[in-house]
């Protein structure tokens, strides 16, 4: 199954650092994560966006300084549709999505090549309809998703709107695999960080607190992040 990293803070801050070690964790992942990764990040003019089919350990892409930036490197189910187009995250206007699970038996009503892309269509189309109520909507696709699928193995995301950063989880096995983690450095421009693993850079380690089954959670400056 895929990764996934979003590291936002209150003004631009470096990322390649998190990327480097994000890079090390996937690398060295139980399960492959090498066919291909992407990034979107903000700067004045709204989201940029890189992919690639190249394993992330292996780019020597360097995201530039940003207040905002979403990772995913990919695992694709079955090895299957190992295309560019097909790497996330996705991004559509202001919103930015990234995906990591599987769901086995899954009855959906919504275009798209993949089922991540199927996912995105929905959750877009429930943000609209909620008048830009994110969290809500994220709870929402949980609910449709766990009501129209045989069997939900994991259904992780992190999104955001290009202001505020977003992220759900539920599974049904596997948790030290499938947990979400996020953190919020205060000495470091208020930088929050998400992450399908608990990286650190070399000089120290986040206090990571693990996302609860089934929860949605907005990241939050570190005076409100709780432990």
């Amino acid at each position: 199954m895929c990764r996934l990293l979003a590291v936002q803070a209150n003004d631009a801050v470096e990322v390649a650092p998190w990327m480097d070690a994000f890079s090390s964790a996937c690398r060295d992942s139980k399960e492959f994560q090498g066919h291909g990764w992407g990034v979107a990040w903000r700067d004045e003019e709204g989201w940029r966006h890189h992919r690639s089919v190249e394993p992330i350990w292996e780019s020597a892409f360097t995201i530039p300084p940003t207040r905002l930036a979403l990772i995913h490197a990919r695992s694709a189910f079955r090895n299957e549709g190992i295309v560019v187009e097909n790497n996330m995250p996705f991004v559509n206007d202001d919103f930015a999505f990234a995906f990591n699970g599987e769901l086995r038996g899954v009855r959906l009503s919504a275009p798209g090549e993949t089922g991540a892309a199927r996912l995105d269509h929905l959750l877009r189309r429930f943000v609209a309809s909620g008048e830009g109520d994110i969290h809500a909507s994220l709870e929402r696709l949980d609910a449709v998703v766990t009501r129209r699928t045989e069997y939900v193995r994991a259904l992780n995301l992190i999104v955001s709107d290009g202001q505020d950063v977003l992220m759900h989880s539920r599974y049904s096995e596997d948790p030290a695999y499938f947990t979400l983690h996020h953190a919020a450095l205060a000495d470091v421009q208020d930088t929050r960080i998400a992450c399908s693993e608990r990286i650190r850079l070399t000089e120290f380690e986040p206090h990571w607190a693990g996302l609860a089954n089934g929860a949605t959670l907005r990241l939050e400056g570190a005076a409100s992040c709780s432990s």
